[in-house]
C-alpha cells in the first residue's frame, strides 16, 4: 500500500480480507495448542477449575495488552514508508540518528523521495536530546543496537523453523481422538513429516498460483472457531465469562505458585504470530490490519478460548493431560470436517512465516548482515514474493528434525515461546528509541512504554527460560550459531570497506596510465565494480598492473543498499564522471533500499548504458548553463570560484531516472577528518534568463564532514548538441556494441599479524569459510560468467 494515501472504505475492506491468509494465519491456529501446552507438566486440571479459569484470564488480558493494545494500537503507527518489521524500526532510527554502520554513505541519500523523516531538521534540532547524543558519539552502542536487532533477526528465524513443526503436529494430532494410542504414535508423526516435506517442496513455485485461497481458509476456521466457542459457552457454562476478571489471574498465581509461573510459557503462545502484523504492514495498510484484526480476528479467538474453558469447567476425567486441547472440545460429529479444516489452516499460518523468513534473511543481506544468497522471485506481478533455496532447504530439515525429535507440544512449544517472546522484547525496546529519536515524544513516555510492556514480556520470558532443558534450548542454539554468522560477516564486511577506502589510488595516478607507454584502451564497456563511492579502488590498479590495458569507456559502479524500503527507479542511479570529459571514465552508484528487487544483468547493463547517455547531454547543459551564467553582464548570480573546478570533479553526480525533471547533485568533501563544516545549497533553472532563480542556504550541522551540495532542476535535453557531445554519445553506442566486461575482485581475508585467536578464527577460518560456500557477488548480480573479469585481492585485516 502506497503511504500517505488515503484509500476508500471498498479497499480497506478489501485489504483487511487479504490480510487474514497472509498476515493472521499463525496467530489464527494458536488455540489448537495453547491449552494442551500449559497443562503438559506444570499443573493440572482440578475439580476446583481455578486452573482453567486462570489461565483463561491469562490468555485474554495478554490478547488484549500485547497484540491490540500494543501492536494495533502503537507499534503499527511506527511505519518506514509504509514498510514494518524489525529492520524498518532500525531503518527509522538509522535516518534520525547517525548510529548505521553501513559503509559508503553519501549526502546525496538524504534527498531521496523515501528518505522521509517524521519532522524537518529544522523543528528536530531544537529536540535533541542526550540519548541521540549517547548513542552518536560511542560506536559500542551502535554495535549494540545492531545486534539487539541481528538477535531478533535470528529469532524470526528460529521461529520459522519451530513454528510449522507445532503448528501442523498440533492440527494432525486431532487423530489421537479417533486412533488407539499405538495407532495415534505411528501415525501423526509420518503424517504431519509429510505435509511438512509437501509444504517446503511448493516453496520453489510461489504461492500466487494458490494464494487466493488461503484468506478464505482463515476465514472459515475464524468463523469455525467463533462457532464452536459459542456453542460450548452456551452448552457447558455461560458464566465462562466471569474469568475475563484479572483478579482469577492472581487466585491462579496463590494457588500453583512456582508450577503455575513456569505454565506462562504455554500461555504466551497465544500471541504467536503478532508480530507478523507490523512484519506485513508493507503488502496492506495500518486501517486494514487494524480493521480485521478489531473486527475479527480478535473476537474470534477469544471466543474460541472461552468455549474451550468452558467445556474443560465440566469435564475432568481424562485419562492423561495431552487430552486438554483444542479437539476434545470439538462435538464428535464434526471433528473430521474441523480436523481437516485445521491442517489447512497450519499449513496456511506455516506457509506466511516461511515467506517472513525469506524476506528477513533477504533484508539483512542487503544490509551487509548475511552471506549472500540466491533470491528467486516468484512472481513478476506480486512485490516481495521471494524463494531462497538454501534457506529453503534448511528450514525443512531443521523443522522435520525438530518434529521427530521433540514428538510432543511440550517441548515444542517452550521453544517456540522463547522465540517469540524474544522478538517482541526486541520490538518494544527499539519502539521505545523511535518515539524518543523519531517521534520526538518526551523520555518519560517512552520510558513508560518499555517499562509496561517489557515488564510483561520480561516476566513471560523468564517463564520460557526456564525451560531451557525442555526445549527451549533450540532456538538458544539456532540464534547463538546465526548470530555469530551474521556478526562475523557484517563486522569482516565493514573491515574489507575500510582497507580499500584506506588502500584506494589518486586521481592523478588514473590519468596518467593514459600517457603511460605500453598502456591501451581497447574497445567495449568495462564495468569495474567496487563498494567505493569515491576513488578508484585498489582492484582496478592491481588489474592494469598486471594487464596494461583497460575498456575505451570505463564505468565504475557502486551497488549499494540505502536506510530506506525501496528507492523510486527515477532516483536509483547517480552518474558523473571520472576525469574530464576526453577520458571516457565515469562513476554510476545504483541504490537499492533494503525491500528493493534488484534487477537482471541485462536490464541493468540496458538502463546504465542510457543513463549515461542521459548524463552525458544533461552534464553539456549544466556546462553550457554554467558558462552563460559567468559571462552574462548585469548577473545579480554571485561569483562561485569552485565552480570551474566542481564542474570537473568526480564528487559532481546527476540522479538520472524516467523523471523529466533531472536533478544535479554537485558536493565536494574532505574525508581525512570529521570537523564540523557548512553545507551551501543552491537551485537553479538553466531555463531562466541569466542571473535570476538562484536560492542559497547554509548549514552547519555539527561533526559534518565537509561536503558542497548543488541542485539543478533542468528541463529535457539541450535542442542543440555541440560536436563533442555526439563524438562522446558516438563513441558510447560503439562501445556497447563491442561488448561489456564485468571487472569484480576476487577477495581472501586474513587477520593481522599479533592478532587476537579469535580474531583470527573469525576472519581467517570463519569469514572465508562463508565466502567460499555462499553464493559470490557475481551469482548475486547475475552477471554471464563469459564476461567476467576477477582481480585477485588479499586483505589484511
Amino acid at each position: 500500500m502506497e503511504p500517505g494515501k488515503r484509500e476508500s472504505w471498498r479497499t480497506t475492506m478489501l485489504l483487511a480480507y487479504q490480510s487474514l491468509g497472509v498476515v493472521y494465519g499463525d496467530l489464527s491456529i494458536s488455540p489448537l495448542y495453547v491449552y494442551k501446552s500449559t497443562f503438559a507438566d506444570d499443573i493440572t486440571h482440578s475439580d476446583t477449575n481455578e486452573e482453567i479459569l486462570g489461565v483463561l484470564s491469562f490468555v485474554f488480558w495478554t490478547l488484549t495488552l500485547i497484540p491490540l493494545l500494543k501492536y494495533v494500537s502503537i507499534v503499527l503507527r511506527a511505519d518506514d514508508n509504509g514498510e514494518g518489521g524489525t529492520f524498518a524500526l532500525y531503518s527509522l532510527i538509522c535516518r534520525h540518528a547517525n548510529v548505521s554502520l553501513l559503509p559508503n554513505r553519501q549526502v546525496a541519500d538524504e534527498e531521496l523521495s523515501t528518505y522521509r523523516l517524521e519532522h524537518a531538521p529544522e523543528t528536530a534540532a531544537g529536540h535533541r536530546s542526550r540519548l541521540k547524543d549517547c548513542l552518536e558519539m560511542h560506536r559500542s552502542l551502535k554495535t549494540a543496537l545492531l545486534v539487539m536487532v541481528m538477535i531478533g533477526t535470528c529469532m524470526i528465524i528460529g521461529d520459522g523453523v519451530l513454528t510449522p513443526a507445532i503448528s501442523v503436529f498440533s492440527a494432525v494430532s486431532g487423530l489421537e481422538l479417533s486412533l488407539s494410542k499405538s495407532q495415534h504414535e505411528y501415525a501423526v508423526i509420518p503424517i504431519t513429516c509429510a505435509i511438512l516435506l509437501f509444504l517446503f517442496a511448493l516453496q520453489h513455485y510461489g504461492t500466487h498460483r494458490v494464494g487466493f485461497l488461503f484468506a478464505p481458509i482463515i476465514l472459515a476456521w475464524l468463523i469455525c472457531m467463533s462457532t464452536l466457542g459459542l456453542y460450548n459457552i452456551f452448552r457447558w457454562n455461560p458464566q465462562v465469562y466471569q474469568a475475563l476478571n484479572p483478579v482469577y489471574m492472581l487466585k491462579f498465581l496463590k494457588k500453583t505458585k512456582k508450577s503455575g509461573w513456569m505454565s506462562l510459557g504455554g500461555i504466551l503462545l497465544c500471541m504467536t504470530g503478532s508480530e507478523a502484523m507490523f512484519a506485513d504492514l508493507g503488502h496492506f495498510s495500518y486501517s486494514s490490519i487494524q480493521l480485521a484484526f478489531t473486527s475479527l480476528v480478535y473476537p474470534a479467538l477469544i471466543l474460541g478460548y472461552m468455549g474451550q474453558a468452558a467445556f474443560l469447567t465440566q469435564h475432568h476425567d481424562f485419562d492423561s493431560s495431552y487430552q486438554i486441547g483444542f479437539y476434545v472440545s470439538v462435538p464428535e460429529i464434526v471433528r473430521w470436517p474441523v480436523l481437516v479444516l485445521a491442517i489447512l489452516a497450519s499449513v496456511v499460518g506455516s506457509q506466511a512465516i516461511i515467506s517472513g523468513t525469506f524476506s528477513i534473511i533477504n533484508q539483512s543481506q542487503s544490509l551487509s548482515c548475511f552471506p549472500r544468497v540466491k533470491v528467486v522471485h516468484t512472481s513478476e506481478k506480486i512485490h516481495g514474493q521471494i524463494y531462497i533455496p538454501e534457506i529453503n532447504w534448511m528450514l525443512m530439515i531443521l523443522c522435520i528434525a525438530v518434529t521427530v525429535g521433540f514428538r510432543d507440544t511440550k517441548h515444542m512449544g517452550n521453544a517456540s515461546g522463547l522465540a517469540v517472546i524474544t522478538v517482541m522484547l526486541v520490538t518494544t525496546c527499539l519502539m521505545s528509541l523511535v518515539m524518543v529519536l523519531c517521534w520526538h515524544r518526551p523520555p518519560a513516555l517512552a520510558l513508560a512504554f518499555l517499562v509496561f510492556f517489557g515488564s510483561i514480556e520480561a516476566f513471560y520470558f523468564s517463564a520460557s527460560l526456564i525451560k531451557f532443558l525442555d526445549g527451549a534450548w533450540v532456538p538458544i542454539l539456532l540464534a547463538l550459531i546465526l548470530l555469530t554468522v551474521m556478526f562475523v560477516w557484517h563486522h569482516t564486511t565493514i573491515k574489507k570497506y575500510e582497507y580499500d577506502l584506506n588502500n584506494k589510488v589518486t586521481m592523478e595516478w588514473l590519468l596518467a596510465l593514459s600517457d603511460k607507454l605500453g598502456m591501451v584502451r581497447v574497445p567495449g564497456i568495462g564495468l569495474v565494480y567496487t563498494d567505493l563511492t569515491t576513488g578508484v579502488p585498489a582492484n582496478f590498479s592491481r588489474f592494469v598492473t598486471n594487464l596494461p590495458a583497460f575498456h575505451r569507456v570505463l564505468v565504475f559502479v557502486c551497488v549499494k543498499s540505502v536506510q530506506v524500503p525501496r528507492v523510486l527507479p527515477a532516483e536509483r542511479y547517480l552518474v558523473g564522471r571520472v576525469g574530464p570529459p576526453g577520458h571516457r571514465s565515469y562513476r554510476c552508484i545504483v541504490r537499492y533500499g533494503y525491500r528493493d528487487v534488484h534487477q537482471d544483468v541485462d536490464s541493468f547493463e540496458t538502463e546504465l548504458v542510457e543513463s549515461l547517455a542521459t548524463f552525458i547531454r544533461l552534464d553539456a547543459l549544466f556546462r553550457s548553463s554554467d558558462d552563460a551564467g559567468d559571462g552574462a553582464a548585469g548577473s545579480d548570480v554571485d561569483y562561485d570560484p569552485l565552480r570551474e573546478r566542481r564542474s570537473s570533479s568526480e564528487n559532481a553526480l546527476t540522479v538520472v531516472g524516467s523523471n523529466p525533471l533531472r536533478r544535479r547533485i554537485s558536493y565536494e568533501y574532505d574525508d581525512s577528518h570529521d570537523g564540523a563544516s557548512s553545507v551551501e545549497i543552491r537551485v537553479e533553472s538553466p531555463g531562466t534568463t541569466t542571473g535570476g532563480g538562484t536560492i542559497e542556504l547554509v548549514a552547519a550541522p555539527p561533526r559534518a564532514v565537509k561536503k558542497r551540495v548543488r541542485f539543478l532542476v533542468e528541463e529535457t535535453s539541450p535542442d542543440v548538441e555541440d560536436k563533442r557531445v555526439l563524438e562522446e554519445l558516438h563513441e558510447l553506442c560503439e562501445a556497447r556494441e563491442s561488448g561489456t566486461a564485468f571487472i569484480m575482485g576476487h577477495s581472501h581475508v586474513k587477520a593481522k599479524p599479533g592478532s587476537s585467536l579469535i580474531r583470527r578464527l573469525a576472519i581467517g577460518y570463519g569469514y572465508n569459510f562463508l565466502r567460499r560456500n555462499c553464493r559470490g557477488p557475481d551469482v548475486v548480480l547475475r552477471v554471464p560468467p563469459a564476461s567476467l573479469l576477477e582481480v585477485g585481492m588479499v586483505y589484511v585485516l
